[in-house]
């Protein structure tokens, strides 16, 4: 007796992992499915994404093209600006020898009246000069 019952256990876990495995692969089969009819539509969708990259690709190449011929047509404004740039640039550089001539002149003049003790004396001649200026001013 003890056997039947041991056969029926035995009987009734092999039913239980029977309908287990089954529910299993059901929802395998379901997953599968699925997966199936991705793969059915993923040819078209793939067709639209090659079509709509060559699309981009060639709007990209006008794009370029047209930046291109823009660049062409503003060109010779970038040589007028480099040769307004480098005339201003001796512009500036025949000054610096102008104002370097005259720094030099000047210290060489403030030289000379320091060496004759000079600087005493213009002081004291532009001072009498504003004097005179500001009084012939308030008559």
């Amino acid at each position: 007796m003890l056997t039947q019952i041991g056969i029926l256990l035995i009987g009734i876990a092999c039913l239980l992992g029977a309908i287990f495995i089954a529910y299993a692969l059901n929802n395998l089969a379901g997953v599968l499915g699925g997966i199936e009819k991705t793969v059915e539509k993923l040819p078209e969708q793939l067709d639209d994404i090659f079509k709509q990259t060559g699309n981009l690709i060639e709007e990209s190449n006008h794009t370029l093209q047209d930046v291109n011929d823009k660049l062409k047509q503003l060109s010779p404004l970038f040589y007028i600006v480099g040769d307004v740039g480098n005339a201003t640039r001796k512009f500036t550089s025949s000054l610096v020898d102008v104002t370097d001539s005259v720094k030099k002149k000047t210290e060489e003049g403030k030289d000379i009246a320091d060496k004759n003790d000079l600087g005493g004396v213009y002081g004291a001649v532009a001072l009498g000069y504003y004097w005179l200026k500001q009084r012939g001013k308030k008559k």
